[in-house]
């Protein structure tokens, strides 16, 4: 062993070895992935901007959207944790905050004592009522009535294996 990769247990040489087998990308498979985290930073910021009159922001907004379309308006803490793809402890921290705004509230669960509900209150579904025209207004004038109706299926037969991956990936499921 030389003295370069003495000190470091072969790491370097083992970069080597990992470069030489590395994929890179094509120029357009480059290009696709940057056009790719360019419109999702881009429209994530516009989404997010057209929701701050509101008071809202595109998290409590999901949180929102998933509480509505639940039974009985309320999901588990750490079922609304994995629908928004968020850590039990920051999703605590928006609950409070969207708590503090009448929004949302926390009930226990009777079946397990150390389970908790998040529950959409009757000013959390009215802020939801009104937020969602505008909401949908912005989704089609910055995304959907941007495309053709072939573009819109093409973008979803283009990144539904990619969302069936991710999904495997973390656990959920792959439909």
């Amino acid at each position: 062993m030389d003295t370069e990769t003495a000190g470091t247990g072969g790491t370097e040489e083992a970069a080597r070895a990992a470069a030489v087998q590395t994929r890179w990308l094509t120029d357009t498979e480059q290009c696709a992935w940057r056009t790719h985290l360019e419109v999702n930073k881009l429209l994530t910021y516009q989404l997010e901007k057209d929701l701050q009159p509101f008071g809202l922001t595109l998290n409590d907004y999901e949180i929102l959207v998933n509480l509505s379309e639940s039974e009985g308006r309320r999901m588990r803490m750490s079922d609304l944790a994995a629908a928004t793809l968020q850590s039990k402890s920051r999703l605590s921290h928006q609950i409070t905050r969207m708590e503090g705004a009448g929004l949302v509230r926390r009930e226990n669960c009777e079946s397990d004592r150390r389970g908790l509900f998040a529950v959409l209150t009757e000013e959390g579904m009215e802020t939801m009522r009104g937020v969602a025209p505008h909401h949908v207004a912005s989704v089609r004038r910055h995304f959907i009535d941007l495309l053709s109706q072939e573009g819109l299926q093409g973008v979803r037969d283009a990144l539904g294996p990619v969302a069936a991956h991710l999904r495997g990936e973390r656990g959920g499921p792959r439909g």
